[in-house]
């Protein structure tokens, strides 16, 4: 039994770390966006895109600048998409 038990969570972790690299472009329940920035931010200046957890009321991209903001975007705003597409890309060519 306790093998049976030991060899289970050791399954379970096996596949929470090869499932850990997708889930680092989602922000976890607690941080969702309540406000959200309507102007456009440069490709050049965006560093990163997260999208926000599904459990968040209202979709959106919490955009990093080179400057070390962290900016709301809802995720129906076109510039916003392709942003988060070419930072999915780039993460993709990586590896």
């Amino acid at each position: 039994m306790k093998t049976t038990v030991g060899l289970l969570l050791l399954l379970l972790t096996v596949y929470y770390c090869a499932a850990a690299p997708q889930q680092l472009l989602l922000i976890s329940p607690g941080q969702c966006c309540s406000r959200f920035f309507t102007g456009r931010i440069p490709q050049k200046k965006i560093v990163s895109v997260i999208m926000t957890h599904s459990a968040c009321l209202e979709k959106a991209f919490v955009i990093g600048t080179a400057s070390g903001k962290h900016i709301c975007v809802s995720q129906s705003v076109t510039w916003a998409q392709e942003a988060f597409a070419s930072i999915t890309d780039l993460q993709n060519d990586d590896e």
